[in-house]
């Protein structure tokens, strides 16, 4: 699933709203069918524009949670973030101290064996 917001749908929002209230500012207010249909179409552009984006962020995974909820949901992640790479640097730790005991080991095994390494074999 895409859960990319257009941004621009909501940036339109601002612009759309002001209009509306440039149209009704007016001085000859909404005297004439022209003002009034004027009027009209930006209130209906304002309010389908408005609609789209309820949509939207409604869509959203999580959209439906209270603010302190997404705020509690945040605080979650985040410890279980925090545990896990405490998780994570504790095992690399293990493997770089196991990995060092066995370096000694490796050593001895490898030069055991080297003979075999250089090509030389035994009869």
């Amino acid at each position: 699933m895409d859960y990319t917001l257009p941004v621009s749908s909501f940036d339109s929002l601002l612009l759309k709203l002001v209009n509306v209230l440039e149209l009704s500012q007016r001085p000859e207010g909404t005297a004439t069918h022209q003002a009034r249909q004027a009027l009209l179409q930006a209130t209906n552009d304002f309010k389908d524009s408005l609609a789209r984006a309820r949509e939207l962020a409604d869509g959203l995974p999580g959209g439906e949670l209270l603010i302190q909820e997404q705020d509690e949901l945040i605080d979650m992640l985040q410890s279980l973030k925090e545990q896990k790479r405490q998780q994570l640097a504790a095992f690399s730790q293990k493997v770089f101290v196991t990995s060092k005991a066995g370096d000694s080991k490796m050593d001895l095994d490898s030069t055991a064996s080297t003979p075999f390494l250089r090509g030389e074999s035994v009869v």
